[in-house]
């Protein structure tokens, strides 16, 4: 079953996407690439983010294309990819995403900030750069290591308010060095703020040595324990994770749990959801009334093709030591 689909526009495939809530209003955000490209395998290099609002997670406005790629030069003249958006308290909207420029061919990612008071129109503050692989902690972090893995990994940014204070946090994809097995190098970075403006790079918050890349992170609490959702590919199962986990691999949508959101976090059997070819990816966890649901991109449909569009909310089980599994039943409109 992929679930239902959502949120498809005629013109464009949508993939990684976030969620923001206003009210009554949800918010969506998703990276998004016109259809003329002929080839869906393109779309990771000519790509915008778009916009819809929902009142049920099930029926969607869409508001059109709200952030794009820098005009050349920039640090983020080439892609903006995967982030999140939280507000302050003063009632502004700040957007984090991933983006890459042309100068570097696009193999350093590094994140970006920009700030709304609509929740559409986005204005990066500065240059819009805002965290690198810099100071005391950053040889912490793999760089770009050729022959080894294909990019330097700093993406996708997951950011919260600090629930031990006022400040806030961060979690984003990231590699560490000195693991000989590409598979095992894996790992979910982490950085502070007092204000979301000044960011410091702190050493990463989970390093298992389980896969090559832990993708699209999703911090949250549920009940007493704490979640963070990720997506990884089949190929990039390390033979640790291969021997833990004794199923053919995957692609699909994983999770850790910890006591704390600062971990340490441990991985459980089984995982949270998979298939080959993949059928959901890129998946956010959505909490309404102490029920958990999940999203994600469908990827594949029955026939092989790339689908490029958003589910519905398919219902998370939590059982009672507090591992998550998929509950295959259609969800009922969400309010």
């Amino acid at each position: 079953m992929n679930g239902h689909v959502v949120l498809a526009l005629e013109d464009k495939w949508i993939w990684d996407f976030w969620l923001a809530r206003k009210g009554r209003e949800w918010h969506c955000y998703f990276l998004q690439a016109d259809k003329t490209l002929g080839d869906p395998e393109l779309r990771h290099r000519n790509v915008t983010q778009g916009h819809a609002v929902s009142t049920d997670l099930i029926s969607w406005e869409y508001r059109g294309t709200c952030f794009a790629p820098a005009p050349v030069p920039a640090w983020d003249d080439w892609t903006t990819w995967t982030g999140s958006v939280v507000k302050d308290g003063k009632g502004l909207w700040h957007l984090f995403y991933t983006g890459t420029q042309h100068e570097r061919q696009g193999l350093h990612q590094r994140i970006g900030h920009a700030t709304s008071k609509d929740m559409h129109s986005w204005k990066r503050v500065g240059n819009g750069l805002c965290l690198d692989l810099e100071g005391p902690l950053a040889q912490q972090y793999e760089e770009y290591t050729p022959n080894h893995w294909p990019d330097r990994a700093m993406r996708d940014p997951w950011v919260m308010k600090d629930p031990d204070g006022n400040s806030w946090i961060m979690y984003f994809t990231a590699r560490v060095p000195g693991r000989k097995e590409p598979n095992a190098g894996g790992a979910v970075g982490f950085a502070t703020s007092p204000d979301l403006k000044s960011w410091t790079l702190q050493k990463p918050v989970y390093e298992g040595g389980d896969f090559g890349q832990l993708e699209v992170p999703q911090v949250f609490k549920h009940g007493k324990h704490w979640y963070m959702t990720f997506c990884t590919a089949a190929e990039h199962w390390s033979e640790a994770y291969c021997a833990f986990n004794p199923q053919a691999p995957v692609t699909g949508n994983h999770y850790l749990m910890a006591e704390s959101h600062l971990g340490p976090w441990t991985s459980p059997k089984p995982f949270l959801d998979g298939a080959n070819p993949c059928r959901r990816y890129a998946g956010k966890i959505v909490e309404i009334e102490r029920k958990l649901f999940l999203m994600a991109f469908l990827y594949y449909g029955e026939d092989g093709k790339f689908i490029g569009a958003l589910s519905d909310p398919v219902p998370v089980a939590v059982a009672d030591d507090g591992t998550l599994g998929i509950a295959e039943t259609p969800a009922a409109p969400l309010t």
